[in-house]
Protein backbone atom coordinates (compact mmCIF):
# COMPACT_ATOMS: atom_id res chain seq x y z
CA UNK A 1 0.00 0.00 0.00
CA UNK A 2 1.04 3.40 -0.95
CA UNK A 3 1.32 6.11 1.41
CA UNK A 4 0.90 9.31 0.08
CA UNK A 5 3.50 11.34 2.05
CA UNK A 6 2.40 14.91 2.46
CA UNK A 7 -1.35 14.39 2.72
CA UNK A 8 -3.47 15.57 5.11
CA UNK A 9 -4.06 12.72 7.70
CA UNK A 10 -7.59 14.71 9.01
CA UNK A 11 -9.43 17.79 8.67
CA UNK A 12 -7.61 20.03 10.96
CA UNK A 13 -9.76 20.94 14.27
CA UNK A 14 -11.86 17.47 13.74
CA UNK A 15 -11.12 14.15 14.03
CA UNK A 16 -12.67 13.06 10.22
CA UNK A 17 -9.84 10.87 8.72
CA UNK A 18 -8.52 11.21 6.26
CA UNK A 19 -5.93 8.56 5.53
CA UNK A 20 -5.12 5.06 7.36
CA UNK A 21 -2.23 4.24 9.00
CA UNK A 22 -1.68 0.70 8.07
CA UNK A 23 -3.15 -2.00 5.38
CA UNK A 24 -5.73 -4.02 6.65
CA UNK A 25 -4.40 -7.26 6.93
CA UNK A 26 -8.05 -9.00 5.75
CA UNK A 27 -7.32 -6.68 2.91
CA UNK A 28 -8.99 -3.23 1.71
CA UNK A 29 -11.83 -2.00 2.68
CA UNK A 30 -14.26 -2.35 -0.61
CA UNK A 31 -15.15 1.33 -1.98
CA UNK A 32 -18.59 1.73 -2.61
CA UNK A 33 -20.41 4.82 -3.56
CA UNK A 34 -22.65 6.80 -0.65
CA UNK A 35 -25.49 8.85 -1.30
CA UNK A 36 -25.19 12.28 -0.11
CA UNK A 37 -28.28 13.90 1.33
CA UNK A 38 -29.51 17.18 1.03
CA UNK A 39 -29.80 17.55 5.30
CA UNK A 40 -26.26 16.03 5.94
CA UNK A 41 -24.48 17.99 8.96
CA UNK A 42 -22.19 21.23 8.12
CA UNK A 43 -19.38 19.14 9.51
CA UNK A 44 -19.83 16.49 7.47
CA UNK A 45 -20.01 18.75 4.28
CA UNK A 46 -16.72 20.55 5.62
CA UNK A 47 -15.21 17.41 5.35
CA UNK A 48 -16.23 16.21 2.13
CA UNK A 49 -14.95 19.62 0.87
CA UNK A 50 -11.76 19.38 3.06
CA UNK A 51 -10.64 16.08 1.31
CA UNK A 52 -11.97 17.06 -1.79
CA UNK A 53 -9.66 20.07 -1.59
CA UNK A 54 -6.49 18.13 -0.58
CA UNK A 55 -6.89 15.55 -3.64
CA UNK A 56 -6.83 18.48 -5.40
CA UNK A 57 -4.47 20.00 -4.51
CA UNK A 58 -1.94 16.82 -4.40
CA UNK A 59 -3.18 15.25 -7.35
CA UNK A 60 -4.70 17.84 -9.33
CA UNK A 61 -6.29 16.57 -12.10
CA UNK A 62 -3.87 13.41 -12.81
CA UNK A 63 -4.62 9.50 -11.61
CA UNK A 64 -3.51 8.65 -8.27
CA UNK A 65 -3.70 5.18 -6.52
CA UNK A 66 -6.05 4.70 -3.72
CA UNK A 67 -3.05 3.25 -1.18
CA UNK A 68 -3.56 4.76 2.07
CA UNK A 69 -6.56 7.20 1.39
CA UNK A 70 -9.40 6.34 3.90
CA UNK A 71 -12.14 4.17 2.04
CA UNK A 72 -14.85 5.82 4.44
CA UNK A 73 -13.71 9.38 3.55
CA UNK A 74 -14.26 8.24 -0.14
CA UNK A 75 -16.96 6.79 -0.79
CA UNK A 76 -18.37 10.13 -0.26
CA UNK A 77 -17.32 11.48 -3.48
CA UNK A 78 -16.59 8.20 -5.19
CA UNK A 79 -18.61 7.75 -8.34
CA UNK A 80 -19.29 11.29 -8.20
CA UNK A 81 -16.21 13.31 -7.98
CA UNK A 82 -13.59 10.53 -7.92
CA UNK A 83 -14.01 8.07 -10.42
CA UNK A 84 -12.02 4.91 -11.17
CA UNK A 85 -9.14 5.04 -14.13
CA UNK A 86 -9.65 1.75 -15.17
CA UNK A 87 -12.63 -0.25 -16.71
CA UNK A 88 -11.56 -3.41 -14.77
CA UNK A 89 -11.47 -1.17 -11.76
CA UNK A 90 -10.99 -3.59 -8.51
CA UNK A 91 -12.72 -1.85 -5.56
CA UNK A 92 -10.67 -4.03 -2.70
CA UNK A 93 -7.57 -2.80 -3.89
CA UNK A 94 -5.27 -0.44 -2.43
CA UNK A 95 -3.39 -0.11 -6.06
CA UNK A 96 -6.65 0.65 -7.52
CA UNK A 97 -6.59 4.00 -9.83
CA UNK A 98 -8.40 7.05 -9.20
CA UNK A 99 -9.06 10.51 -10.98
CA UNK A 100 -11.02 13.64 -9.98
CA UNK A 101 -13.35 14.12 -12.55
CA UNK A 102 -13.36 18.13 -12.70
CA UNK A 103 -16.62 19.12 -14.33
CA UNK A 104 -18.41 17.41 -11.81
CA UNK A 105 -15.79 18.37 -8.58
CA UNK A 106 -16.28 22.14 -9.60
CA UNK A 107 -20.11 21.88 -10.06
CA UNK A 108 -20.81 19.99 -6.74
CA UNK A 109 -17.51 21.75 -4.59
CA UNK A 110 -17.04 25.29 -6.20
CA UNK A 111 -15.35 26.48 -3.05
CA UNK A 112 -12.30 24.43 -4.02
CA UNK A 113 -11.98 25.64 -7.22
CA UNK A 114 -12.78 29.54 -6.60
CA UNK A 115 -9.60 32.34 -7.14
CA UNK A 116 -6.76 29.39 -8.17
CA UNK A 117 -6.49 30.91 -11.47
CA UNK A 118 -7.30 27.19 -13.34
CA UNK A 119 -10.50 28.28 -14.15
Amino acid sequence: MIKHRGFPGRLPGSDFQFVIRRANPKGATPLTARERFRDRRPADRRADTGFLSALWEHFGDQPFERGNLDAGRLAWLFGREVKPVEENFDPESYEALLVIDVAVARASFPEVFSGRGDE
